[in-house]
């Protein structure tokens, strides 16, 4: 948690633009603290999501959902904050952290960001523990062996992630005696990746041109 809060304050402390959430798992405890950071900063230029030491879960189709979500329509009363169809959807840059303790379920996130073109993933390529496990083998004494089943395989036919970990588009490494002194050379990395991506194409602020008929908008009227 300190760990995690020291990034907050680094990234808040660099641009105020930029959100970062930090994922330790993938279960179902984690979709809260999912939601509870990534609401606070969807409307923000740019979000780093980290999911570095992510030791996995099931939840990585849930989150890319939320990730995949396209604004297509606006409505606003008076001098409101314009609202977004569909609701709560992110329209920034995002950078995924991924390191080489990442692994399983925080893996097939990492890939599916990259398999959807989602944004860069910075760090080390992940640990490679990508198969599956399955709960279906009943032992006589009625207990439950759970054995690694399924496999992953990418829409073209190669099998990822298991034995191979997920490569990184760009590759930093945080040394053992700059780590233990404080810094984070990844995290950063994604700031500044960020900075720049935001700088080169902003994100569009959402204005309404002015109602057919009426030349300047509407003053917001309280009942």
């Amino acid at each position: 948690k300190d760990w995690t809060t020291r990034n907050c304050q680094k990234v808040e402390q660099a641009d105020q633009d930029i959100g970062y959430l930090h994922l330790y798992a993938m279960g179902s405890n984690d979709v809260s603290d999912f939601a509870r950071e990534f609401y606070a900063a969807y409307k923000k230029d740019g979000l780093i999501i980290d999911v570095r030491r992510n030791r996995g879960g099931n939840i990585d189709s849930w989150i890319l959902e939320k990730l995949l979500r396209k604004v297509w329509m606006f409505w606003t009363s008076g001098n409101r904050e314009p609202n977004t169809n569909m609701q709560q959807t992110f329209r920034g840059h995002l950078v995924v952290l991924a390191d080489q303790y990442t692994y399983s379920d925080g893996e097939t996130f990492t890939a599916g960001v990259k398999a959807m073109d989602l944004g860069p993933v910075i760090g080390k390529q992940t640990a490679g523990a990508g198969i599956w496990l399955r709960g279906r083998n009943r032992l006589a004494d009625n207990g439950m062996a759970r054995v690694a089943e399924l496999p992953v395989f990418a829409e073209d036919g190669r099998w990822i992630t298991e034995g191979l970990g997920i490569a990184p588009d760009i590759e930093v490494d945080n040394l053992p005696y700059a780590t233990f002194m404080g810094e984070d050379a990844q995290l950063d990395a994604a700031i500044e990746y960020l900075q720049q991506r935001i700088e080169q194409r902003p994100v569009k602020p959402l204005t309404p041109k002015a109602y057919p008929g009426v030349t300047e908008p509407a003053d917001d009227i309280e009942p």
